[in-house]
């Protein structure tokens, strides 16, 4: 029985390990963190196309459990103007749109199904070396660990080794001039948000959110911050946000919980996907921001793509080569359409720029609401 070796157990990886398991492969699974973070991440949103991996894996419906479906995404001026409504899946198949989950949640449900698969999971296992021959490769770990398998699959994230040894010459993340932050809240007497997730462009900072139907505010915001490591408290969100429409101060006023903000990065030309053995997947070769709510989705679609080419080429080199043909080229151009989405997002200190945008946006958004153009995003089959 062939093994493989998956560095990584956030989205990617332990879907790949549970496709390559029913073909036959001997999996483990390792991660870096000794344990799960609740407020990693946060929320997200898992794309029609992501559900149709997830579906593969027998896990959809187990995800929708604790999911508010957001086939509909609202957009509103900083002055309280609807500008338009977006579709959030298919345009035309609203019922088809997108869930958005904590990403904890995620976790739990796909790593249910690699315990269900019987696939081992190593957790505190930070990868510091890889070593490879003609008869396998080896990874060795921070407490002087090592683990042997025939292939290895790199799904570990953005600051990828796995990426780093594959190609010491790839591009670092670039930052997209935002840093992000987000929390929950509970604000009496506001409503549900059934199907739908509410965007802010507001005076000076992008701000969105949903509510569940048990009254859980899910929101974040994008600050535009020269500095990458920009510190934002919620005194600074609640006084950035406090002339914008009802509810974002309300919201605002309500949550508690001390704020980690983050660097929007994202990754895009890096040329080399597979090195002999060892190949990456997911943010580890191409990292999108947020905005595009696909980083999780594509993810589940490496995985799904590179078992069927090791399921069906006539080895790894060939298999390797074949996966990194199929999904670069889609890959990189949803990081494309993510950052065309930042450049809204960006706060501009011209007044005169802020009244152009909020004119022209409602007939963009008017255009949109019915087009199909963008059903690539979703649309995407993998098998």
């Amino acid at each position: 029985m062939p093994a493989a070796l998956v560095v990584g157990g956030g989205v990617a990886g332990p879907a790949v390990a549970q496709l390559l398991a029913r073909d036959g492969w001997d999996v483990q699974v390792v991660e870096a963190h000794a344990q799960p973070d609740p407020y990693a991440g946060l929320f997200l949103n898992v794309a029609t196309n992501g559900l149709a991996v997830l579906q593969t894996l027998g896990l959809r419906e187990r995800l929708l459990a604790d999911g508010h479906r957001a086939g509909r995404m609202v957009m509103w001026s900083r002055t309280g103007k609807e500008l338009g409504v977006v579709p959030n899946g298919p345009a035309r198949e609203p019922e088809r749109g997108s869930v958005v989950v904590r990403r904890s949640w995620l976790h739990q449900v796909l790593q249910e199904g690699s315990d269900a698969a019987g696939i081992r999971t190593t957790l505190g296992a930070r990868l510091v070396g890889i070593d490879q021959d003609d008869d396998g490769v080896r990874a060795t770990f921070a407490d002087g660990t090592t683990a042997r398998a025939d292939l290895l699959v790199g799904a570990d994230g953005i600051g990828s080794p796995t990426r780093r040894y594959i190609d010491p010459a790839a591009p670092e993340p670039t930052y997209s001039g935002l840093v992000g932050v987000g929390g929950f809240a509970r604000v009496p007497g506001l409503a549900p948000t059934p199907e739908t997730q509410h965007f802010v462009f507001g005076a000076r900072s992008f701000f969105g959110y949903l509510v569940r139907t048990d009254g859980t505010v899910y929101w974040f915001a994008n600050i535009t911050a020269p500095d990458r490591h920009a510190s934002v408290t919620l005194d600074d969100l609640r006084d950035l946000h406090a002339d914008d429409p009802h509810p974002v101060p309300d919201i605002l006023r309500a949550t508690t919980e001390e704020l980690r903000p983050y660097p929007i990065d994202d990754l895009v030309g890096v040329r080399r996907w597979s090195r002999g053995r060892v190949v990456a997947v997911g943010d580890a070769v191409h990292a999108t921001s947020p905005s595009a709510g696909q980083g999780a989705s594509l993810a589940l679609e490496d995985a799904a793509v590179l078992a069927r080419c090791l399921r069906d080429e006539a080895d790894h080199t060939a298999a390797f080569a074949r996966y990194q043909e199929l999904r670069q080229p889609r890959a990189e151009a949803v990081v494309r359409y993510a950052r065309a989405i930042n450049a809204q997002k960006r706060v501009t200190r011209s007044r005169l720029g802020v009244a152009v945008r909020d004119a022209m946006m409602p007939l963009f958004l008017r255009r949109a609401a019915d087009d199909t153009r963008n059903d690539w995003l979703y649309e995407h089959a993998v098998d």
